[in-house]
């Protein structure tokens, strides 16, 4: 039967899937609208089952928070190619997950993809779908949920949507202000944990060991190496700890000296880089 270009561009349209593609789907389905729209989808299907294995790394971290700031979320987003990355399609897709995530507060990933979006399409479905229609692998790799009871979650992504960080905080300060400072000090310098306390102590006696073997090996008496080494773990920390860190934005200060001037206290991070 004959396919008028109209019912093309009105399949392309509600599809987003290219127009020669659109006009063999409709002459294949006699020119049913749905059956042609569930064809394109089972190629979809096809699409990404050969794609299942691609690595995608590229793609967009989003955050949303609530109107009283107790609530954040972060996610990301993945597509293959920087390419994609940049197409309007795949933005205003990952935007709506970011909205699915905040309005459902998913407990993990899993809970996530079995979460709908406003068409009725679980969030499972509508991967496949958009990776069948951009023809690369798309993907949510990871997500969270921070909040609190006090203070504010403050929210942070890096220009390029490549990091994000949530900051907890609490304090009579500029919540704001000093919570985004220090996500930009956590997106900057990666630190490990807010405090020395909460590195992991496997952690730390991996470094005491590394720095007492080196000691040995610069051949430095036996009766010193212990004091040497807990000298190089004082210097792992104010390295790798975020409060300890010298302040980006100051050096001549830590982050904590920053904090007390602003009189805010900040009690945990969440950073997501892209593709790691």
């Amino acid at each position: 039967m004959a396919i008028s270009a109209s019912d093309v561009k009105k399949l392309r349209d509600v599809t987003g899937v290219g127009m020669m593609d659109c006009k063999k789907a409709l002459q294949e389905a006699d020119g049913d609208f749905d059956a042609a729209i569930d064809l394109l989808r089972k190629k979809g299907q096809k699409v990404a089952a050969k794609r299942a294995d691609r690595d995608a790394k590229e793609g967009a971290i989003l955050t949303r928070s609530s109107s009283d700031k107790k609530t954040a979320i972060l996610v990301e987003v993945n597509c293959e190619t920087d390419f994609v990355a940049r197409n309007e399609g795949f933005q205003e897709f990952a935007d709506s997950i970011a909205d699915v995530v905040m309005s459902g507060l998913p407990a993990d990933r899993d809970a996530l993809l079995a979460m709908t979006l406003s068409d009725g399409r679980t969030i499972e479905t509508a991967l496949t779908d958009m990776t069948g229609k951009i023809g690369e692998k798309i993907d949510v790799r990871q997500m969270t949920v921070v909040s609190v009871t006090d203070g504010e979650v403050v929210s942070y992504i890096h220009p390029g949507a490549r990091l994000g960080v949530l900051v907890k905080t609490t304090g009579e300060g500029d919540l704001e202000s000093a919570g985004r400072d220090v996500a930009m000090q956590v997106a900057a310098m990666n630190p490990v944990a807010t405090s020395r306390d909460d590195v992991d102590a496997d952690l730390v006696q991996k470094e005491m060991e590394i720095a007492r073997d080196a000691a040995l090996l610069e051949g430095k008496p036996e009766a010193i190496v212990d004091r040497i080494a807990q000298g190089k773990v004082e210097r792992y920390y104010k390295d790798n700890v975020l409060l300890e860190q010298p302040f980006v934005k100051d050096s001549s200060q830590t982050v904590q000296d920053m904090l007390k001037a602003a009189k805010v206290d900040v009690h945990g991070f969440t950073r997501f880089a892209l593709g790691e």
